[in-house]
C-alpha cells in the first residue's frame, strides 16, 4: 500500500487539520448567532426608556428575535440543501452582521425590531452547519463535531448573560451591538476563506410560498404564547394568535403536499423515527428553557425575601455560564455515548441527566453555589440530549434534505423554549408572596417549575424510547467529501 493512504500519511494529516479548522469555525458562528438570544435580557428593563416606548412594545425587542430564529432553521436548511451550505452559512453570517449594524445604529423602537428579527434570523447557520459536519469530516470526528455544534445553542446563551451585562454596565447598550458586529464580520470572513464549498447543491427551485406560509403559521403561534402572560391566558388575542397559526400551518402542510419541490418533505418529516426525535426536541427545548427562565430569578430575588439568593445581573449570570460550558465539555462525552450505545440511547440519558438537574434544583435552591451544581447536572443532559439529535434525524432522511430536516428539529426546540418560557412566567405568577408593595414569586412557585421541568424531561425519555432502532445507527458515516471551490 502507498503510504499516501496510510493514516499518518500527511495527505490524510492535512484533511484531519482541515476538518478541525471547519469544525472550529462553525462551533464559533453557532455560539455567536446564538449568543444573540439573551444579548439584550441585561438591559431588558431599560429598554422602554432607552428606545423611548412602553414597556408592551419594548418586549417585543426579545420576542422579535424569538421569531426571526423559529423562522430561519427550517428556511436555511432547505436553502442549503438547494444551494449548497456553505453559501447559506455565509448569507446566515451576513445578515447577522447587518441586524447587528441596524441594532448598533438604532435609538427608536422600529428599526431596533428589524434589526433583532434579521439577528434572530441567523441562527439559521446552526442546522445548516449541523448538516454539513457529516460531509466535510472522517468518520473520527463526526460524532464530536455534530456534538460541539449542537452545544453552541447552550453556550452561546448562557456566556450572553454575563458577557452583555459586564459590556452594557462598561461601555454603554450601544457596546452590545457593536460587539455583535465584530463577531459577525468574523464570522462572514471565516465562513466564506476557512469553510469548503462542498458541491451539495441539489438544484432546484425555492419554495417562496411555502416560506412565507411557514412564516405565516409560525409567528401567529408563537407569538400567542409568547404573549400569553402579557395578554392573558384567557384572552381572546392569546387564543386567537395559537389558533389562527396552527390554521395557518395546517392550511400550508396541506399546499406543501402538492409542491414537487416543497421547501420541507412533510412525508419524511412523518417518518416515525424523524417524528419522534422531533417530539422529544420539544421535551428537551422546553427542560433547556425552563432554567434559564427560573434559576436567574432566584438567584436574584432579595434576600428579604427567606429564600431570595440577592444577586446582582452580573452575578446572576456568572453562576449560570459554567452550566453552558458544560454542554461543550459534554461534546466528546456525548460522541463516545453515541458510537457505544447508539444515539436513542443517547437522548435517553440527556434526558435522564437534565430532568435528574430540576430534581436537584428542587431540593437544592439555598446558595448560590447549590444552584450552581443543578444547573451544571442540568445542562450537562441538554448538551448530551442535543447532540443525538441531529444524528437520529440525519440517520433517517435522505442525505440532500439533511439540512432541511435538522432544521425542522431546531424549530421544535424553539417551540419547546418559547412554551417553556410562557409556562415558567405563568407558574411563577401562580403563587407569589408580599415584598412591600411588590408580588414577588414564592418559594413552591419555583419548586413548581423545577419540577415541570423535571417531568418535561422524563416525558423525553419516554418518547426517545419509541424511536425504532432501525434510525439508532452507532455513528454518522459522513459521506464521501466532494470537490470544493
Amino acid at each position: 500500500m502507498s503510504s499516501a493512504h496510510t493514516p499518518s500519511s500527511p495527505a490524510t494529516s492535512t484533511a484531519t487539520d482541515r476538518a478541525l479548522v471547519t469544525v472550529v469555525v462553525l462551533c464559533f458562528g453557532g455560539m455567536a448567532a446564538s449568543l444573540m438570544q439573551t444579548l439584550v435580557i441585561p438591559i431588558q428593563g431599560q429598554l422602554p426608556e432607552l428606545l423611548d416606548t412602553s414597556p408592551a412594545n419594548a418586549s417585543w425587542v426579545v420576542t422579535a428575535t424569538l421569531l426571526g430564529s423559529a423562522v430561519a432553521m427550517p428556511i436555511a436548511g432547505s436553502l442549503g440543501d438547494l444551494f449548497g451550505k456553505q453559501r447559506a452559512l455565509v448569507g446566515s453570517a451576513a445578515v447577522l452582521l447587518l441586524g447587528s449594524a441596524v441594532c448598533a445604529m438604532s435609538d427608536a423602537l422600529l428599526p431596533m425590531l428589524v434589526g433583532r428579527a434579521l439577528q434572530g434570523l441567523a441562527m439559521g447557520f446552526v442546522p445548516v452547519g449541523i448538516s454539513l459536519m457529516r460531509e466535510v469530516t472522517p468518520p473520527r470526528l463526526t460524532g464530536t463535531a455534530i456534538a460541539s455544534m449542537s452545544a453552541t445553542l447552550g453556550v452561546g446563551g448562557a456566556i450572553g448573560l454575563p458577557l452583555s451585562a459586564w459590556i452594557a454596565d462598561g461601555w454603554g447598550w450601544h457596546a452590545l451591538f457593536w460587539v455583535s458586529v465584530g463577531l459577525a464580520a468574523l464570522m462572514v470572513l471565516s465562513t466564506v476563506f476557512l469553510v469548503p464549498h462542498v458541491h451539495d447543491a441539489n438544484g432546484g427551485h425555492f419554495d417562496v410560498v411555502g416560506a412565507l406560509g411557514l412564516t405565516a403559521g409560525l409567528v401567529a403561534f408563537l407569538v400567542g404564547i409568547s404573549k400569553a402572560n402579557e395578554w392573558g391566558w384567557d384572552s381572546g388575542r392569546t387564543w386567537g394568535a395559537m389558533a389562527g397559526g396552527v390554521l395557518l400551518l395546517a392550511v400550508w402542510a396541506r399546499f406543501e403536499l402538492t409542491r414537487d419541490e416543497p421547501l420541507c418533505d412533510l412525508r419524511v418529516t412523518a417518518r416515525k423515527p424523524v417524528l419522534l426525535t422531533n417530539l422529544a426536541a420539544v421535551a428537551v427545548g422546553f427542560g433547556m428553557m425552563a432554567q434559564a427562565i427560573v434559576v436567574p430569578q432566584l438567584l436574584e430575588l432579595p434576600e428579604a425575601t427567606g429564600y431570595g439568593l440577592g444577586q446582582t445581573v452580573l452575578q446572576a449570570g456568572l453562576w449560570m455560564a459554567p452550566g453552558g460550558l458544560m454542554m461543550l465539555v459534554f461534546a466528546p462525552v456525548s460522541a463516545r455515548l453515541m458510537r457505544d450505545a447508539g444515539a436513542k440511547v443517547t437522548l435517553m440519558i440527556g434526558a435522564a441527566v437534565l430532568g435528574s438537574g430540576y430534581l436537584l434544583a428542587a431540593f437544592m435552591m439555598d446558595a448560590p453555589w447549590q444552584l450552581l451544581v443543578a444547573s451544571c447536572v442540568a445542562s450537562a443532559g441538554v448538551g448530551i440530549g442535543y447532540a443525538a439529535m441531529p444524528t437520529l434525524i440525519m440517520d433517517a432522511v435522505p442525505l440532500h434534505e439533511a439540512g432541511s430536516a435538522v432544521g425542522i428539529n431546531g424549530l421544535m426546540r424553539s417551540i419547546g423554549t418559547t412554551t417553556a418560557s410562557a409556562v415558567m412566567v405563568a407558574l411563577l405568577t401562580s403563587s407569589t408572596t408580599s415584598m412591600g408593595a411588590f408580588e414577588l414569586p414564592s418559594r413552591s412557585a419555583f419548586q413548581l417549575c423545577f419540577l415541570v421541568g423535571a417531568a418535561a424531561a422524563f416525558l423525553g425519555i419516554a418518547i426517545a424510547a419509541l424511536v425504532p432502532r432501525s434510525a439508532d445507527a452507532a455513528e454518522v458515516e459522513p459521506v464521501a467529501v466532494r470537490a470544493t471551490d
